[in-house]
């Protein structure tokens, strides 16, 4: 366990509240999302319930003055790899987006990226191990 920073906690929670809308409109609005950019409805929807689970857990950790490390970490990472995944889709040819698809994956995988960052340079901003 570690002190987290305020700038860690600040970081984490502004990746809950993005995660979080973000899961509500396409777990929801999936359909109308599908249609706006050409992306498979199935997609959309399950990246939404996903969020779902995934903000809930960030938001736990933001709401902590002490976090596990590892939990931590395997946030960061889970968001470099999301950024990278996101770009990769739209490469492979998987999906065919239309322009506003393709505009919003590149945002969402940018602001995820940014979300790493953050959260890789609040971790690292954060206090030594707490003892038990």
């Amino acid at each position: 366990m570690i002190d987290a920073s305020t700038f860690l906690r600040r970081a984490l929670w502004a990746d809950t509240v993005f995660s979080g809308i973000s899961a509500l409109g396409l777990a929801f609005g999936a359909s109308a999302f599908a249609t706006l950019f050409n992306l498979p409805e199935a997609l959309l929807r399950e990246t939404g319930l996903f969020l779902i689970a995934y903000a809930a857990l960030v938001g736990w950790l933001a709401s902590r003055a002490s976090v596990a490390r590892p939990l931590v970490l395997l946030v960061v990472i889970g968001n470099a790899a999301w950024t990278v995944g996101s770009i990769a889709l739209l490469l492979s040819g998987a999906v065919s987006p239309n322009l506003a698809g393709e505009l919003m994956v590149v945002a969402q995988a940018i602001a995820t990226g940014v979300f790493a960052e953050l959260q890789y340079v609040g971790l690292r901003r954060s206090g030594s191990v707490v003892s038990a």
